[in-house]
């Protein structure tokens, strides 16, 4: 069998396609891009940059750690059955990730690791930050 004639790539020399069938793009190319969508894909590689995802994808997460080192109470409610029931835990935000939040009490010292699966809502006693203060700066097109 010659290198070109496996039967995954086509006679160009570029990946089969079946016929009849396009895959999308999965990106689009920055030629095709209107203005708008230039500064939006600016925007959303700014905040993937600094670790959050996009401004309009406002995850529990990104509120989160947004909020990094504020008081807050969280609110947890435990399988039935469990002995633990709805519990809070009040203390000061350290990290938050996609599936936790560490919470360090400065009372008592101790820090909890806590999964969101079980979250119902955050209480702050002061104003949260909801986006991030510090934006790209957009330019206009020449």
């Amino acid at each position: 069998m010659m290198a070109n004639q496996n039967p995954y790539y086509g006679a160009d020399g570029g990946f089969y396609q079946p016929p009849g069938r396009q895959f999308p793009q999965a990106y689009p190319q920055q030629a095709q891009m209107t203005p708008q969508q230039a500064t939006q894909a600016a925007q959303a590689q700014y905040a993937i940059s600094q670790g959050m995802l996009p401004l309009e994808q406002s995850y529990i997460e990104n509120i989160l750690r947004l909020n990094k080192g504020k008081q807050a109470t969280l609110y947890m409610t435990y399988e039935r059955g469990s002995s633990l029931g709805t519990q809070a835990y009040k203390g000061v935000i350290e990290a938050a990730g996609r599936d936790h939040v560490i919470l360090s009490d400065p009372a008592t010292g101790k820090r909890y690791l806590l999964l969101m699966i079980y979250l119902d809502y955050v209480e702050f006693p002061e104003e949260i930050i909801y986006f991030p203060q510090t934006q790209p700066a957009t330019y206009a097109p020449r």
